[in-house]
């Protein structure tokens, strides 16, 4: 199992906050409106969830074998 951010885009409030943690840029925050997770550049560690002063983040397990 490989963990990954999952987020509300419709509760995102487009701080940004999200997107400057990520150790792996997999955040990235579209038009001013809404952040997205590029899931196979995510590596679940958290770090956009503890940063995120909406907490809409949240990290969750994901199948990998397809």
């Amino acid at each position: 199992m490989k963990k990954i951010a999952t987020l509300s885009t419709k509760d995102c409030v487009s701080c940004g906050c999200c997107e400057k943690v990520c150790p792996k840029k997999a955040i990235t925050v579209y038009n001013g409106m809404y952040a997205k997770v590029d899931e196979p550049l995510c590596i679940g560690c958290g770090i956009c969830a503890k940063a995120c002063p909406a907490d809409i983040i949240s990290i969750k397990e994901v199948d990998t074998l397809g």
